[in-house]
């Protein structure tokens, strides 16, 4: 065999995978190494602007931000539902610049106001708001009628009274106004002499007791009309009065309501009224009623039917 012969046979053999690699072992890999943290004092923290236990201040508006309240929403829903002529006051300047209301000019050169869909959105909050304190102010009112009848008097409410307030000067005449006291009552008597009409005034909200009471001719006109005047407070979200006792004028009572109790806070003056006028017996008979307790609904109590 030749040289020729054997490398032919080298080259028609079959090539098979190469051989593995010898294993070769890796190093491992060295721990990352962290710089010591530096010891230094901590930040400096701004002391409390409050003492512990009690409520934090009221933080200041931003710079340029005006601050809508009720009267603000209040001048809305008359724009909303008027022909929109502007009255060019303080009140609409805000609301104008604020969005909530727009100029609108005519062909004829007339300015109008509009209410935009932000003064819409404005609204529709303060309505909620509204309903709210309304519905609290109507299940108290609601209470009150209650327990005037439980007391076996008669009791209406949201009345339309015609009152006399004394002349606004010496010498004048006596002045007349129009009163709706939450809850009017009388005793359930067949004699005039013996009625003692009571009116009670129902507040649940801190702003309209403060409002009230810097109304007089009201306060008088409540006079007029019962021997003896109440004021029915409510409580706020922490359970505390809305108002105290000594902020009500004096010939007017105090009541407080507390869950479903109504605590006499303050007796009211009574005085003795001969006769109610004819006009307030006209306005009972034409009005319902709040609807008593029937005794024949309830039942017996163990042991008195034996």
């Amino acid at each position: 065999m030749n040289a020729f012969a054997m490398q032919d046979g080298v080259v028609g053999a079959p090539i098979g995978p190469p051989p593995p690699a010898p294993d070769i072992p890796v190093p491992p890999t060295p721990p990352a190494t962290h710089p010591p943290t530096p010891v230094v004092d901590p930040p400096a923290v701004d002391p409390p602007l409050v003492e512990p236990g009690k409520s934090p201040p009221v933080a200041d508006p931003p710079p340029g931000a005006i601050a809508l309240g009720r009267l603000h929403a209040r001048r809305l829903r008359e724009v909303y539902r008027s022909a929109g002529w502007p009255c060019c006051d303080s009140i609409e300047v805000d609301l104008l610049a604020a969005g909530l209301l727009e100029r609108i000019r005519s062909a004829h050169g007339h300015e109008t106001l509009r209410v935009t869909d932000a003064g819409i959105v404005h609204i529709a909050s303060s309505l909620v708001v509204n309903r709210a304190v309304m519905s609290r102010h109507e299940a108290l009112v609601e209470h009150v009628a209650r327990e005037m009848t439980r007391a076996g008097r008669v009791a209406w409410r949201g009345l339309t009274l015609r009152a006399q307030l004394p002349p606004a000067a010496e010498g004048d005449k006596p002045r007349w106004c129009i009163a709706r006291p939450d809850v009017f009552s009388i005793r359930n008597t067949s004699v005039e002499a013996y009625a003692q009409p009571v009116v009670h005034e129902v507040k649940v909200n801190r702003a309209d007791l403060l409002s009230d009471l810097r109304k007089p001719d009201k306060r008088a006109a409540y006079l007029d009309l019962g021997g003896e005047c109440w004021y029915v407070l409510g409580c706020d979200a922490r359970g505390r009065p809305i108002g105290e006792p000594d902020e009500i004028p004096a010939e007017c009572g105090v009541m407080v309501a507390q869950g479903d109790r109504l605590v006499v806070a303050r007796s009211a003056v009574h005085r003795a009224l001969p006769r109610l006028p004819f006009a307030i017996w006209m306005a009972l008979a034409k009005a319902q009623p709040v609807a008593g307790f029937d005794d024949e609904l309830q039942e017996l109590l163990p042991g008195l039917d034996d």
